[in-house]
């Protein structure tokens, strides 16, 4: 028997920001509620949450599920607020000549402003994926948008020539904030949103981190033309550029405090509400860890999510590089050629995102799509020297399409198979993985690039990124949170057709 979920009139006052997804009532067997029987027993969470998916499977567990509409308003401050900490990446290594001249450092110290970003997330990502998973969604939520206001509001104090420790340590400051960010993509999405939008949610947050970067090549070249002759006026058009990011930032961290809550009032999928019935007094940060690198299909994907996003980061950081080796004096192409490249992963993660929704394929989409990737990079490979810029235009299009159409894809798949240890926990490592991978591609690639030419160092992307498809192949998918949600919504079907 399935009971009605409704309440008392109070509750039913509280629900008109709430759109019904299904509305089957919480029941448990003996009068547990799943996990209850856990928390005397001590059990992990995880162990609970197998329970609770038993329970689901014997038609024990109901519980009433609805879609918040603040979840769209949620969604829209993360990605904007994740959008400008990109932009604060990027706005430097745009504008290399202009700070490298305004500061009097050299493009090496200018480049630092950059890598700081790689750097800093290393070390930071477990205590952050630990602050995410103890203290929740809001106060993560809160450190990222906060850290990315006072990393911008500093910048406006290093205003003056030889003022670059100033603007590095600001910069620094905004690198903790995107620890803080990155991780959130999948956690929003599967805290807020219904199984058959939550696909589409993760790569609408991803694709606010893109869409600063796309920003940040068009902007600041805008905002701060290089005029080496005047320095006071280059001081004046870079506090312009300072001065409107760190406006924006705070606006967005006190919109952050207002929208942000920590959970909808009604969970939006059955997978939530297994989830929400678990004993938080027995969730154990580091037993989360050690489930997930116990889980062997998360390690490969953990290797192979790194491998093929670092080569991302690794081509967009020598784009330039590889670009006016070949077409001398074309610097200003190189750049719109990277924002060609944003702007199709942009398209791209969309794309894959309302595909996984629509079809739930995550193991062949994911593998199609590492296949299609390695694909893209042999071409641009083979025809970068070709003489024909046009083409380069279209084969980085390609390119980005399917290297960023892939991040959604793996933050998915990885909460899919690792179902139901923390979204938060394994996207930041899946970020940690991309972060070293990155770097250590970035310097290798760069060496045979400068060494030999921009085809060898593409070439050792390609190999990495075909051991990449062999471990994605490798891969055993069990979509635990898709069968939890799957599983309800057939003993729904039952309930309503009359069937035992």
């Amino acid at each position: 028997m399935v009971e009605d979920g409704g309440g008392g009139g109070g509750e039913e006052e509280g629900e008109s920001a709430e759109m019904p997804a299904a509305a089957p009532a919480l029941q448990g067997c003996n009068g547990f509620l799943p996990g209850e029987e856990a928390r005397g027993g001590g059990r992990r969470p995880g162990e609970a949450g197998a329970e609770g998916e038993a329970m689901l499977a014997a038609g024990c567990v109901r519980m009433e599920t609805r879609l918040s509409r603040r979840r769209l308003a949620v969604l829209a401050v993360f990605s904007l607020y994740s959008l400008v900490n990109a932009f604060q990446w990027i706005q430097y290594s745009i504008l290399s000549n202009v700070f490298a001249g305004f500061y009097g450092v050299s493009f090496t110290e200018i480049d630092w402003l950059s890598m700081v970003y790689m750097v800093a997330y290393v070390p930071l990502i477990l205590p952050a994926t630990w602050l995410l998973d103890t203290r929740g969604l809001r106060l993560t939520a809160l450190l990222g948008a906060g850290l990315n206001a006072l990393g911008a509001w500093s910048k406006c104090a290093s205003l003056a020539p030889g003022r670059y420790p100033v603007t590095l340590a600001a910069q620094a400051v905004c690198a903790v904030a995107q620890v803080f960010i990155l991780g959130l993509p999948s956690r929003i999405a599967s805290v807020w949103f219904g199984p058959t939008e939550v696909s589409t949610a993760c790569a609408v947050a991803v694709l606010g981190n893109q869409l600063g970067t796309a920003i940040g090549f068009l902007l600041p070249p805008v905002l701060v033309p290089n005029t080496p002759n005047d320095i006071n006026l280059m001081a004046h058009n870079i506090s312009i550029m300072f001065y409107g990011t760190a406006i924006v930032s705070t606006l967005l961290f006190f919109l952050t405090g207002v929208v942000f809550e920590e959970k909808p009032k009604y969970p939006p999928s059955h997978s939530q509400a297994v989830l929400q019935t678990m004993p938080p007094e027995d969730y154990s940060y580091k037993q989360s860890i050690i489930n997930l690198f116990k889980n062997i299909p998360f390690v490969l994907l953990l290797i192979s999510y790194g491998i093929m996003t670092g080569a991302f980061y690794s081509v967009s950081t020598l784009l330039n590089q590889m670009i006016v080796t070949h077409y001398e004096g074309e610097e200003v192409n190189a750049g719109r050629i990277g924002l060609t490249l944003v702007v199709a992963g942009m398209v791209g993660s969309i794309i894959c995102g309302l595909w996984l929704d629509y079809t739930k394929t995550y193991k062949q989409t994911t593998l199609i799509v590492y296949i299609l990737s390695f694909i893209g990079l042999l071409v641009f490979t083979f025809t970068l020297d070709l003489g024909y810029l046009i083409i380069v235009f279209v084969t980085g299009g390609v390119l980005g399409f399917f290297m960023t159409g892939y991040l959604p894809l793996g933050f998915e798949f990885a909460v899919e198979i690792t179902y139901p240890e923390s979204e938060g926990t394994s996207s930041g490592l899946l970020n940690a993985s991309a972060q070293i991978f990155g770097i250590v591609f970035t310097l290798v690639q760069g060496k045979l690039t400068t060494d030999y030419s921009p085809r060898a160092g593409n070439l050792f992307l390609c190999a990495w990124i075909f051991v990449g498809i062999i471990l994605t192949a490798l891969i055993k998918s069990d979509l635990r949170r898709h069968n939890v949600n799957s599983g309800i919504m057939n003993l729904d079907v039952k309930a309503v057709s009359g069937d035992s």
